[in-house]
């Protein structure tokens, strides 16, 4: 679903400019630029290229039999997504914001001339989508709604998150539904922890997608048990 950390792919030359995709020196690419709630590949596509995100938010989610939306992981600047299955993408993805995103092309990348450093940083990445799967299945199975809320706040605060004098601020993309169908929860349920964490000053909300941390040690705590 997504890579966490993007300088796990590393710089191939010293002489890259610092701001340059960091596997944009490794293979052909384009860029893509996607509209707010633009689909970048539907569920059951040929998956015919991965994508690095340069900006923006890409949403990836599936529709279960009962008709619901879960969504499955959003795609952060640095992260690779569209890893498929079979051939396939295995979910939908589209933008949540405006969105850039460098597209490689996965024929290229299966083929011998494939830079094996790129390679391995790309299979690398895969397992990381397995294991961001478990973490996110065993989050929805085991924990509690302040706990699911907790542990996602605490990833957009290392993603996202900006220095406000003794505290770290960030801002969101995302709607409550978004978030509640990440975390398996209602919309109803995600407002009232918000507004939970926040009368215990744990956060504050400059609006209703900017918050401000005030006490990160105790918002990770939070994650771990109420």
């Amino acid at each position: 679903m997504y890579l966490k950390h993007v300088n796990d792919f590393g710089r191939t030359s010293s002489n890259l400019p610092a701001q340059m995709p960091v596997v944009q020196a490794l293979s052909r690419q384009t860029t893509r630029q996607l509209g707010n709630a633009q689909n970048l590949f539907r569920e059951g596509d040929d998956a015919v290229s991965i994508y690095e995100v340069v900006t923006g938010v890409l949403r990836l989610s599936k529709v279960l039999e009962s008709g619901r939306r879960q969504v499955i992981a959003f795609g952060y600047p640095g992260d690779i997504i569209g890893f498929p299955k079979d051939g396939l993408h295995h979910t939908e993805c589209d933008a949540v914001i405006a969105t850039e995103v460098i597209t490689y092309s996965v024929k290229y990348l299966e083929g011998p001339d494939t830079n094996p450093d790129l390679h391995l940083r790309l299979v690398k990445a895969a397992l990381r989508e397995i294991w961001a799967t478990q973490d996110h299945l065993m989050m929805l199975g085991s924990k509690s709604a302040s706990e699911k809320l907790a542990s996602f706040l605490n990833v957009m605060m290392d993603r996202l998150g900006k220095p406000l004098g003794a505290f770290t601020q960030f801002e969101f993309s995302m709607c409550r539904s978004d978030i509640a169908d990440f975390l398996g929860l209602t919309v109803e349920t995600v407002s009232r922890t918000f507004s939970q964490f926040r009368s215990a000053k744990v956060i504050a909300l400059e609006s209703a997608k900017s918050v401000i941390v005030l006490k990160p040690e105790t918002l990770r705590a939070m994650a771990e048990t109420e």
